[in-house]
């Protein structure tokens, strides 16, 4: 478990109960309560955030109860609520997908209320308001308790886009994939260079090598899964974005 940093204690928070909505559809809103998803293994809570409608995702570990928050988008004070309720303390890491402003309008705050270390790609650290604890690059693991998490590289949407994937105990692949994929499309690129470096690292790294139950969360919207998009990716490509 991590050390926290600067003497923060999360006890200084005197949370409200925050109500987690099951059964877990996926499909969260600036406003509404969070919601859960029960794997084996793991359970995956969904928050929408801010007024961009960011999902904040909080994955924990139900053996050892060590959790993975990624993107602290916004609403810094409800994520720190959202943890000391959920985990006790038992944050790990927090990790940001890309280094767009409303993927880490909440992170300094997240981390200074949490005292949990920070994890982002290096080629998109540069922006970030602090100063990541670990750089993370394709092919990277990050550990969670009982869960192992690969780190993909997918540039494009920026230049250190990141997908992070964990297989539950059924062996199903989750994909946390932040603004590179979504359901219906890659994410927004600005030119054809950009497009083409995202469309082919989403078919190569992650199309062409997990299968179609494999579970997509990503940085706005619903989920989605490779099944649902895989017909679409010639209509992708043609329309180049």
């Amino acid at each position: 478990m991590f050390q926290r940093r600067h003497g923060t204690n999360l006890s200084r928070y005197d949370p409200t109960v925050i109500t987690i909505d099951r059964p877990y559809t996926g499909h969260v809103s600036p406003g509404s309560n969070p919601q859960q998803r029960d794997v084996p293994g793991a359970r995956i809570v969904k928050m929408s955030v801010g007024g961009m409608d960011n999902n904040c995702y909080l994955v924990q570990c139900t053996a050892t109860g060590a959790a993975l928050l990624i993107d602290a988008a916004n609403e810094a004070e409800r994520i720190v609520e959202l943890i000391a309720q959920e985990t006790s303390g038992r944050l790990e890491l927090i990790v940001t997908t890309h280094q767009h402003p409303d993927h880490w309008w909440g992170l300094k705050d997240t981390a200074a209320g949490t005292g949990a270390p920070t994890a982002a790609h290096p080629l998109d650290a540069g922006p970030l308001p602090v100063l990541p604890d670990r750089l993370l690059d394709d092919g990277d693991t990050v550990v969670i308790g009982d869960l192992t998490f690969e780190v993909i590289h997918l540039s494009g949407h920026t230049p250190g886009s990141i997908t992070l994937a964990f297989a539950d105990g059924d062996g199903r692949t989750h994909l946390f994939t932040g603004d590179s994929l979504f359901p219906g499309g890659v994410g927004r690129t600005t030119d054809p260079a950009e497009f083409d470096s995202l469309y082919t690292g989403v078919t190569t790294k992650i199309f062409d090598r997990y299968p179609d139950d494999t579970a997509v969360y990503p940085g706005h919207g619903d989920d989605t899964t490779l099944g649902a998009e895989r017909p679409q990716l010639p209509e992708w490509r043609a329309r180049g974005w």
